[in-house]
């Protein structure tokens, strides 16, 4: 098919072609035109993957934010009746597949659990449509690399769900390390009080699968096992096979305002402490990367701490103030230290220095006042065709850090990365981690 057909002839004569043997068959729609841009006046209409917990906030703020929730499918009939409630004019799927079919969608939101992140936003991008998905944006760093190539090729507009990226604090943050606050940038250290859900635990037994879930495809690519209550709905963020721990939870909202603001790009060698027993990630882990000279900025080493582990108190913090329980980041330069809950405004330490302190030129455009800023700021980029600032090129490269933290886990030592060549150089076997295996009948 060429690549000059309307979005619309196309979407009439191939759609349901792309599902072979029960699967996406992501080769056959690589070549055709890419969504055309909605009008400023225009609704943006948009279908669900996945109905409940943050699948249901994000269908909420999206409405807020003026687009039209026209479809929704979950593999659990039971919450998708319950996500569903207050979108009772929205159609209903229980297979996100036979939901990207429906040729009046214009954008999807992916909110699923990791290991589905891929599969669902490259088959909707390869129909021609807009993609927003939850963080991490893939449960691997070669699903990273992938999803962008196809986001530039189809040029859609997407946007992955680190929402702090809209905010003020967070943009603050980035102009006050670029102006040099506090100096070239030395030392970054960032944490979390996740996991709030089991890690460093062995497999449980079978149970019955529910009536009201497709087991199956839930599982989709992952490795075949009996279904747990304790995968579903929530905790199967911990499991190996399914989530990214602690660290693909938070890292892309703790990370993002360094990542950003320093173009760290790929790290030289990533590390971790933690003890690991391969089935689910650890309780707890303190992670350190190094990442290398760049452009005019010096080396930079960033921690990353989790499971109740803290950096060391700084001295210049005064003895009534504490780090931030949900997480947080303290900036360690040549001229001085800053500290900031997740996606806040920094504060410089001791807090006597912010009497003072006169706010940088503001070199970052700031999104206009109003309901859900970051689902704004992606309906917007669908209606004007520029990218949003949390963009899948952007967010590939911040997931892939993430990601790295994860890797170095898996290996129990520390890689030196080849990030040109997506490759761990010194510890064989690690492929399998970079790019994963999948179950039978599903490929990327």
């Amino acid at each position: 098919m060429k690549s000059n057909v309307s979005r619309r002839r196309f979407m009439q004569t191939t759609a349901s072609a792309a599902f072979v043997g029960g699967v996406v068959n992501f080769a056959w729609a690589q070549e055709q035109k890419p969504a055309d841009s909605k009008s400023p006046g225009e609704t943006v209409s948009v279908g669900m993957i996945g109905a409940n917990g943050q699948a249901r906030a994000n269908m909420e703020r999206v409405a807020k934010a003026g687009a039209n929730v026209v479809a929704i499918c979950d593999v659990d009939s039971a919450r998708l009746a319950d996500g569903s409630k207050g979108f009772e004019q929205a159609r209903q799927y229980s297979d996100w597949r036979k939901l990207l079919e429906q040729k009046d969608i214009d954008a999807v939101i992916v909110a699923i659990p990791d290991h589905m992140h891929a599969f669902a936003t490259i088959a909707a991008m390869q129909l021609g449509k807009h993609v927003y998905c939850e963080k991490p944006l893939t449960h691997s760093i070669y699903e990273a690399r992938r999803v962008a190539e196809v986001a530039k090729k189809m040029n859609v507009r997407t946007q992955m769900g680190h929402n702090g990226n809209a905010t003020e604090g967070t943009r603050l943050t980035v102009e006050m390390i670029r102006a040099g606050i506090i100096g070239p940038i030395k030392e970054i250290h960032t944490w979390t009080n996740r996991p709030i859900w089991p890690q460093g635990i062995e497999r449980p037994a079978a149970e019955p699968v529910p009536r009201n879930l497709d087991w199956d495809l839930w599982l989709g690519p992952a490795p075949e096992r009996p279904y747990n209550h304790i995968y579903h709905p929530f905790n199967w963020r911990g499991w190996v096979d399914f989530g990214t721990g602690a660290l693909g939870d938070m890292g892309c909202h703790i990370i993002n305002a360094s990542y950003w603001a320093l173009n760290l790009g790929y790290p030289d060698w990533v590390e971790a402490g933690c003890w690991f027993n391969g089935e689910t990630y650890p309780d707890w882990s303190i992670i350190r990367y190094q990442f290398p000279a760049k452009d005019d900025r010096p080396a930079v080493k960033m921690f990353w701490y989790d499971g109740g582990k803290l950096p060391e108190r700084p001295k210049e913090l005064e003895a009534d103030r504490q780090f931030a329980l949900g997480g947080g980041t303290l900036w360690i330069g040549d001229k001085g230290k800053m500290i900031t809950a997740t996606s806040q405004a920094p504060r410089l330490i001791p807090e006597s220095k912010m009497k003072d302190f006169v706010k940088p030129p503001q070199t970052i455009e700031r999104l206009p006042v109003g309901p859900s800023p970051h689902h704004r700021e992606w309906l917007d980029a669908i209606k004007s065709g520029k990218e949003s600032s949390a963009n899948f090129q952007y967010s590939a490269g911040l997931t892939e850090i993430v990601l790295l933290g994860n890797l170095a886990i898996q290996a129990r030592k520390r890689i030196e990365w080849d990030g040109e060549n997506m490759r761990v150089k010194n510890v064989e076997g690690m492929e399998r981690f970079v790019k994963r295996e999948y179950r039978k009948g599903w490929s990327i």
